[in-house]
C-alpha cells in the first residue's frame, strides 16, 4: 500500500479522535511530577485509571480498518482478511502497554521507530496476505505519527525546547494532510507496468548492430554501454518558431555532444550521413531514458511503423513494434498527456517519400494532442527541405564526422568488444600513416567495417585495401539496405556504374563538388546503357543522393562524395575501364592525383601496372619514385622486374641515411609517412634519418608523423632519443606525451616546454630531470608545472621577460645546474646560495652582482658585462671552479685581472680574444718577461686541459697559446666558415682538435 493512498483512506479528522480514546487524559497536578511518565502509566486500557479495556481498543481498531475499506477506490487487501486485519491492529495498539520508554523518548524516536517496537512487542498475525501485511505497517505507521502528536500537545510536562518541536510536528502533519488532500492516488497498474517495460526496452537497445559484416570472427552485436561512442552535432542556425519556441533562447552557434540534442529543447530534426550513427543515438537515448526513469521512452522505426498500415495511435506503439509486453488500457495516452514521453522516430529517410507528408501529419497530430512531450526525428540530409518541421518548433541539427580523437576511441573500444588487443595498436597505427584510409574512417559505421576488415586479415590491412574498398561500397549500396529489410531501388552495378562516372567527372576537373545540373547531365547520358534504371535522370539521381550513402547534397544545388577517397577509387576505377591510364600519368605531379594513380594501379591489369610503374620511374624523381613504391602495395600481381627496379630505386633514399637525406626525403611530402620502416633492421644513423623525415612532416600530416615517432620511443640511441624530444613543439603537446615522451629512456635529455598546454601536460607526466622552460612563463606556473621540483638536477631559463627573483627557484633543491639566458628582469641571484649548484650560465639578465654568493660552483659562464675591475669582486673566489667562460664582453672593465686566484682551474674559455687585452694583462697571470711583438703573451698555464676558441675567421695567431697552455688535451674552434685545422693541429700535437659549425 503506497503512503499516498493509505493517507487519503485514514484522514486526520478521523484518526485522530480515535487515536486519542487511547491515552488517560490529563488531571490536576500532573505537572508537578518530578520524573517524566511512561508510557505504560499513560494508555487508558492499562493500569489504576483503566476506562479503555481490549474490547473497546479491539472495536477503535475495527472503525480504522473499516473506513479505510469503505473509502472511494482500490481495497487494500482482500474483504475476507477485514475481520483479521482488525484484529492484529488491535494488538499493535494494545502493545502500548507493554513500553516500558518515557513519552519524551517516543517523540525522540520517531513514527516510524515507534510502529517497529509495537511490531515486536505484539504477537505476529498468521495467514495474512502480503497486502494486508503492507496496509497493517503503514496503518501502525500512521497511528503512531498521531500518536506522538497527541504526546507533544500535553502541556503539562512538555519543556519549552520540546514546544518547539511540537509546532514543527503539527505543521509537518498540515503539510501532509494538505499534499494527501491535492495529490491523486497514481494508478498501481501503471507504476507496475512501467516497472516491466523499462527494464524490457533497456535490455534490448542494449546492442549496437553493425550491418553489412558477416566476416569471421568478427562480432556483429556488442554492447550499448561498451560501444557506444559520444557523437557531436553542429547546430544548424537558431530555433524555428513554432508552438513552443516562444520562450526558447537562440542556440549557440557550434557543435554540442549528440546526446545532449533534446537539452533545452523538446523537439529535434536530426540530420546524418548514412552510418553517420542516427540509430546508435536514438538506442543511446532510448535506454539511458529507461534507466534513469524519467521520461518513458518509446522507440519508434518508421520503416517498421509504415510497414503495418496506417501510424499507430499512441495505443498501438507498442503493438507496431512488437513489443510483447501489454500495457494497461490507455497507459501510454496517460503518459503522453502528462508530458513524460520521449519519441524517438527513426529513419525519415527510409520511408518512401510519399510517406513523409502522412509522417509530418502524424507528428502534428500528437504534438497538438500531446504537447510538453520530447520528440527527436532522425533523418538523412537530403530526405526532406530544411526547417520541413520549422513551423511544429523542431530544431535542427546534424551529426558531425568523428574526429580522429573519437575514432581512436571508437577502435579501442571495438577492440575491447571483440577481445582482440593485438590488433587495436596496428589498426591506430595504420590509421594515422595511410591517409586513405583515414579519409574513410569518419563515422562509426566505416569504422566498424575498418576494424572487422583489419582483424579478418589478422592485422595485414595494407594488402587489402581495394577489397576495403568494394566490401564498403557492396555494404553501403546494397547489403545494408537489404539487411535493414528495405529494398534497393537501383542495383549495385547500376549505382557503380552511374557513381563512377561522377566520380571521374570530378578528377578531371581537380574539384571534389559539381553542380545538380550537371551531375543530372551525366546521369542522363548514363541511363541509355542501364537497363535496371527506371526513371528520368532527376529521379535516379536523386535516388543516389538518398540511398547511395556516397553521394550528398552539402548544399543547395551541389553534390559531392562522402569521402575524397570514394571519389578517387571510383574515379580511378572508371579511368581504367576506359583506358585513361596515360591521363592519370600525366597528371602524376599534382599530389591531387597520388591516390588516383595508386587506386588505378590496384585495379589494372599487370600489363598496364608495367606500363604506369615504369612511366613514373622514367621521371626519375624522388616524389615520383616514391609514388611507384607506394603503388607496389596495392599491385598484387606484377612482373617481378618491375617490382625489384621499384624497390631498388627507392631503396637508395629510405630510409636516410644522414641527416640532409633526411630533410631531401621529407620534401616529397606526407606520401613519405607510409614508407618509413623502422626501427627493426635500421642503424643507429638510419633510425635517426627516419624520426628526422617523421618530424619534419609533423606540422603537415601529425597523425601519420606521430604513428612513426612512436615506433622508436623505445630507441637507445642518444640521437634518436633528442630528436624525438625536440619535435614535440609539432604535435598536440598531451597527445605527443602520452604517446612518446613519456616512454623515452630519459638519460642525457633536455625537456623544452614553450607554451601554457606543455606545462599542462608537463604536470601530468612523470618527473623530467632536466628541463629548460623557453619564453613567458611566470615563476609560480613553473612550479605549477612540476610537482616535484626536488627531482629536477639541470633546469634553463631563457627568452623570459617575466622571470625576476631567481631567489624564488628555491624548491628546486636538488638543482645542480642552472642557465639563464635573454631573461632582462632577473635578479636576485644570491638568492640560489642555498642550492647545490655546480654549475651557472647566463646571458643577458639584470645583474650578476650575487654571484660571489655561488660558493659551490665548478662551472661558470658569464656572457655579459661584468662590474667593478677585478674578477674578484664579482666572481665567487670560494668557488673551487674548474671551467670559466667570459666572453670578450665580459671582462672589457676587469680584464683578467685576478684570474690566477682560481687554482683550480683548468678549462678557460675566452670567447674571441679580446684586442684590449694588453701584455701588462697576461702578465699579471704569471710575471712573464716582455711579449713578442704583435702576439698575445701569457704566463705557462700547465693545468688548462681545454682551449675553445669561438667565432674564428681562420688568421688567428695561436701559437703563444700553444706554448703557454702545455697541457691542452682538447681545443675546439666555433666558426660559421668552412676552415682547415692543418695548422691548429700542427700546434697542438697532444690535443684533440675539433671544428665546431654553427
Amino acid at each position: 500500500m503506497e503512503p499516498a493512498v493509505l493517507g487519503g483512506k485514514l484522514v486526520s479528522s478521523l484518526i485522530g479522535p480515535l487515536v486519542r480514546k487511547l491515552f488517560v487524559q490529563d488531571g490536576p497536578g500532573a505537572a508537578l511530577v518530578d520524573r517524566p511518565v511512561r508510557l505504560s502509566a499513560l494508555v487508558s486500557f492499562r493500569g489504576e485509571k483503566r476506562t479503555l479495556g481490549e474490547k473497546e481498543v479491539h472495536r477503535l481498531a475495527e472503525r480504522i480498518v473499516a473506513q479505510a475499506v469503505e473509502s472511494p477506490g482500490e481495497p487494500p487487501f482482500p474483504a475476507d482478511e477485514q475481520a483479521a486485519v482488525a484484529d492484529a491492529l488491535a494488538r499493535r495498539l494494545l502493545a502500548l502497554g507493554e513500553l516500558e520508554m518515557e513519552d519524551v523518548q517516543a517523540v525522540r524516536l520517531g513514527s516510524t521507530e515507534l510502529a517497529r517496537r509495537l511490531l515486536r512487542h505484539a504477537p505476529p498475525p498468521v495467514g495474512l496476505s502480503t497486502d494486508a501485511h503492507a496496509f497493517l505497517d503503514s496503518a501502525a505507521e500512521w497511528a503512531c505519527l498521531h500518536i506522538l502528536e497527541f504526546f507533544t500537545r500535553r502541556s503539562s510536562f512538555v519543556a519549552r525546547t520540546l514546544v518547539e518541536q511540537s509546532r514543527a510536528q503539527a505543521e509537518l502533519i498540515a503539510k501532509v494532510d494538505e499534499l494527501i488532500a491535492r495529490t491523486p492516488r497514481p494508478d498501481a497498474r501503471d507504476t507496475a507496468f512501467e516497472r516491466r517495460y523499462l527494464p524490457y526496452l533497456a535490455d534490448r537497445h542494449d546492442h549496437i548492430t553493425i550491418y553489412g559484416i558477416d566476416l569471421r570472427d568478427s562480432p556483429d552485436r556488442w554492447p550499448l554501454e561498451v560501444a557506444y561512442l559520444s557523437l557531436e552535432a553542429t547546430i544548424q542556425d537558431e530555433w524555428p518558431r513554432g508552438p513552443e519556441s516562444a520562450e526558447r533562447p537562440p542556440a549557440t552557434p557550434g557543435r554540442l555532444p549528440a546526446e545532449e540534442a533534446l537539452t533545452g529543447g523538446s523537439r529535434v530534426l536530426l540530420r546524418g550521413d548514412a552510418g553517420s550513427g542516427k540509430t546508435t543515438l536514438v538506442q543511446w537515448l532510448a535506454v539511458t531514458a529507461a534507466r534513469d526513469a524519467g521520461r518513458i521512452p518509446f522507440v519508434l522505426p518508421l520503416r517498421t511503423l509504415v510497414r503495418t498500415g496506417p501510424l499507430p495511435a499512441p495505443d498501438g506503439f507498442l503493438t507496431a513494434v512488437s513489443c510483447p509486453l501489454t500495457p494497461p488500457q490507455g497507459w501510454a495516452e496517460r503518459v503522453l498527456a502528462a508530458g513524460r514521453g520521449l519519441l524517438l522516430v527513426d529513419g525519415l529517410d527510409e520511408i518512401p517519400a510519399t510517406d513523409r507528408h502522412g509522417v509530418r501529419h502524424w507528428l502534428r497530430s500528437l504534438l497538438a494532442a500531446y504537447p510538453g512531450n520530447a520528440v527527436l526525428l532522425t533523418s538523412r540530409p537530403t530526405a526532406v527541405r530544411p526547417d520541413w518541421l520549422g513551423e511544429e518548433g523542431f530544431r535542427e541539427l546534424t551529426l558531425a564526422p568523428m574526429r580522429r580523437a573519437e575514432v581512436a576511441t571508437f577502435v579501442r573500444r571495438w577492440h575491447e568488444a571483440a577481445r582482440a588487443p593485438e590488433y587495436e595498436q596496428p589498426l591506430l597505427d595504420s590509421l594515422r600513416t595511410k591517409r586513405d584510409l583515414a579519409r574513410l574512417a569518419t563515422n562509426p559505421l566505416m569504422c566498424g567495417l575498418i576494424c572487422a576488415l583489419h582483424r579478418e586479415r589478422r592485422g595485414y590491412l595494407p594488402t587489402g585495401r581495394k577489397e576495403l574498398y568494394d566490401a564498403a561500397l557492396t555494404m553501403l549500396l546494397a547489403r545494408r539496405d537489404r539487411e535493414r529489410g528495405m529494398g534497393a531501388e537501383l542495383g549495385e552495378e547500376a549505382q557503380l556504374e552511374l557513381l563512377q562516372r561522377l566520380a571521374y567527372a570530378l578528377v578531371l576537373s581537380g574539384r571534389t563538388e559539381m553542380d545538380l545540373d550537371t551531375a543530372e547531365g551525366i546521369v542522363e547520358r548514363c541511363l541509355p546503357a542501364i537497363a535496371s534504371a527506371s526513371g528520368d535522370a532527376a529521379t535516379v539521381l536523386r535516388a543516389l543522393l538518398l540511398r547511395s550513402g556516397l553521394l550528398r547534397q552539402p548544399a543547395e544545388g551541389v553534390a559531392d562524395f562522402v569521402h575524397r577517397t570514394f571519389q578517387d577509387y571510383l574515379g580511378a576505377r572508371y579511368a581504367v575501364a576506359e583506358g585513361h591510364l596515360d591521363v592519370l600519368v600525366s597528371h602524376a605531379d599534382d599530389t591531387q592525383w597520388e591516390d588516383v594513380i595508386r587506386m588505378a594501379v590496384a585495379q589494372a591489369r599487370p600489363r598496364e601496372r608495367v606500363s604506369v610503374l615504369r612511366r613514373l620511374l622514367a621521371r626519375d624523381t624522388p616524389r615520383l619514385t616514391l609514388l611507384a613504391l607506394a603503388c607496389l602495395e596495392h599491385a598484387a600481381a606484377l612482373d617481378p622486374g618491375v617490382r625489384s627496379e621499384v624497390e631498388e630505386r627507392a631503396g637508395a633514399l629510405i630510409p636516410p641515411r644522414t641527416k640532409e637525406d633526411a630533410k631531401a626525403l621529407a620534401e616529397a611530402g606526407p606520401l613519405v609517412l607510409e614508407l618509413l620502416p623502422g626501427p627493426e633492421g635500421l642503424t643507429d644513423e638510419e633510425a635517426h634519418g627516419v624520426t628526422v623525415t617523421a618530424s619534419l612532416l609533423g606540422t603537415e600530416e601529425p597523425d601519420a608523423a606521430l604513428a612513426v615517432l612512436r615506433r622508436f620511443r623505445d630507441h637507445p640511441d642518444l640521437d634518436v632519443r633528442r630528436q624525438l624530444v625536440g619535435t614535440w613543439g609539432r604535435f598536440d603537446a598531451g597527445v605527443y606525451a602520452a604517446e612518446v615522451l613519456d616512454h623515452l629512456d630519459r638519460t642525457d635529455l633536455v625537456l623544452t616546454c614553450e607554451s601554457a598546454e606543455q606545462r599542462a601536460t608537463l604536470a601530468r607526466m612523470r618527473p623530467w630531470h632536466r628541463l629548460h622552460f623557453r619564453g613567458e612563463h611566470r615563476i609560480e606556473d613553473i612550479l605549477a608545472a612540476v610537482p616535484a621540483p626536488e627531482a629536477v638536477t639541470a633546469l634553463t631559463l631563457s627568452a623570459d621577460p617575466e622571470l625576476t627573483d631567481l631567489g624564488a627557484l628555491a624548491p628546486f633543491r636538488s638543482l645542480r645546474a642552472l642557465s639563464v639566458y635573454d631573461c632582462p628582469a632577473a635578479g636576485g641571484v644570491e638568492g640560489l646560495a642555498e642550492l647545490p649548484l655546480a654549475r651557472f650560465d647566463c646571458s643577458n639578465i639584470a645583474e650578476v652582482n650575487g654571484l660571489r654568493a655561488l660558493r659551490s660552483l665548478t662551472r661558470l659562464s658569464v656572457n655579459q658585462r661584468l662590474p667593478g675591475t677585478d674578477l674578484r669582486q664579482v666572481l665567487p673566489v670560494d668557488a673551487p671552479l674548474e671551467f670559466l667562460h667570459l666572453d670578450e664582453y665580459s671582462i672589457q672593465d676587469t680584464r683578467l685581472r685576478g684570474l690566477e686566484h682560481w687554482t683550480d682551474l683548468r678549462t678557460l674559455s675566452l670567447g674571441l680574444l679580446p684586442a684590449y687585452l694588453s701584455a701588462d694583462d697576461w702578465r699579471r697571470l704569471g710575471g712573464l718577461s716582455e711579449p713578442a711583438p704583435l702576439h698575445l703573451d701569457i704566463p705557462e698555464l700547465p693545468g688548462i686541459r681545454a682551449l675553445r676558441v669561438y667565432w674564428a675567421l681562420g688568421t688567428e695567431d695561436l701559437s703563444t697559446l700553444a706554448a703557454r697552455l702545455p697541457g691542452l688535451r682538447s681545443v675546439s674552434v666555433a666558426t660559421h666558415l668552412d676552415l682547415a685545422l692543418s695548422h691548429v693541429e700542427a700546434l697542438f700535437p697532444h690535443a684533440r682538435v675539433a671544428l665546431l659549425q654553427g
